[in-house]
């Protein structure tokens, strides 16, 4: 199998002892997703109220179990894979993230939490990868949320690992901004100066730079002022999480109630996540992962073989489909860790 290539990463690091409660939170921003946040500074209480005001999406999965992928089994039954999906647009009419039939999702990424809760391994798919979507045809991946909602997605990005998705959530990038300007901005060391498509006048020179919500959003989002487009957009959206992990596990914001509130006031508004997810599924989930450290978290990308045109004219990206065998057994068998390579980011 091709190497699988990761970006550089900030890490979750443990709370401080004698902390109670954690507050995790999957978020997704552009054509990526964030990872986990543990929140320190909140009771179990407040958890569960900030939890109730989240947006649920009913019947976020497949309703044909047959057409699922087979429920794993032994040690790789206690793994968990996360789908995150992000938009620019809430439903037409409805005003709901939780509704998006008819949108595209600009972020598909998949967080898989293995048995032992030693690593965390977060992959991006591109989102104009070409794929079949069940009972729609060939198209891209994004096409999925637009054809049948959250279950056709899901569904589909099943097919694509061969493994069962356990949660899903849907984030709304006005909440990636809220969230980049409730921590004060972020510090992003840009590989490549581009002129901001999104942020007319704004360039991005290369090296380290603060960004605020606005800038942000726009860097993130790029894609037009590249060479190979979407490759670098996800690179660029994998160091744009970088970032806000490392500024939300600064312990100034950990520790910091009036911060943390922020944080939460800007994500709970922004965020569906399915029904079958819980509060206490997230505290457990929190206390698992309390010794998780730095080098544990991994970005990477599906194995693609470049891009092309489709035969009815679109621009896609060509998934590596000899390489995705070996993936989707290590989705199932839990051993995705040990078939990541070190190298840089996405490539093309």
């Amino acid at each position: 199998m091709p190497e699988v290539q990761n970006a550089p990463t900030r890490h979750l690091a443990p709370p401080p002892p004698g902390r109670r409660a954690w507050w995790i939170v999957f978020l997704v921003f552009g054509v990526f997703a964030v990872v986990v946040l543990g929140v320190a500074a909140v009771t179990v209480w407040n958890l569960s109220r900030s939890f109730e005001s989240v947006e649920k999406i009913p019947e976020a999965f497949p309703a044909d179990e047959a057409a699922r992928p087979p429920v794993a089994t032994g040690v790789a039954a206690s793994a968990m894979n996360f789908l995150l999906l992000g938009s620019d647009s809430r439903g037409a009419g409805t005003g709901s993230i939780a509704n998006l039939s008819g949108q595209r999702s600009d972020t598909i990424v998949i967080v898989h939490v293995p048995a032992d809760r030693k690593t965390l391994s977060v992959m991006s798919i591109p989102r104009d990868s070409w794929l079949a979507i069940p009972g729609h045809g060939e198209a891209k991946i994004n096409a999925a949320l637009s054809y049948g909602g959250v279950p056709l997605a899901v569904q589909t990005v099943e097919g694509l690992l061969g493994s069962r998705i356990d949660h899903v959530a849907v984030v709304d990038f006005a909440g990636f901004a809220a969230l980049t300007d409730v921590l004060g901005g972020v510090d992003i060391d840009n590989p490549i100066a581009f002129e901001a498509y999104h942020l007319e006048g704004h360039t991005f020179p290369q090296g380290m730079q603060h960004l605020n919500g606005t800038e942000a959003l726009a860097f993130a989002r790029e894609r037009y002022a590249f060479a190979d487009g979407d490759f670098q957009r996800v690179r660029n959206q994998q160091l744009l999480i970088s970032a806000l992990l490392s500024g939300l596990m600064q312990k100034s914001v950990l520790a910091n109630p009036a911060t943390m509130g922020g944080v939460i006031e800007a994500v709970s508004p922004n965020l569906a996540i399915d029904e079958e997810l819980s509060a206490t599924d997230l505290v457990s989930l929190g206390v698992e992962l309390r010794d998780v450290r730095e080098g544990d978290v991994t970005f990477f990308t599906i194995p693609t073989a470049g891009t092309g045109t489709s035969a009815d004219g679109q621009s896609i990206v060509n998934l590596d489909w000899a390489a995705l065998p070996a993936l989707q057994e290590a989705y199932r068998s839990d051993t995705l860790a040990g078939i990541l390579q070190p190298q840089l980011q996405a490539a093309g």
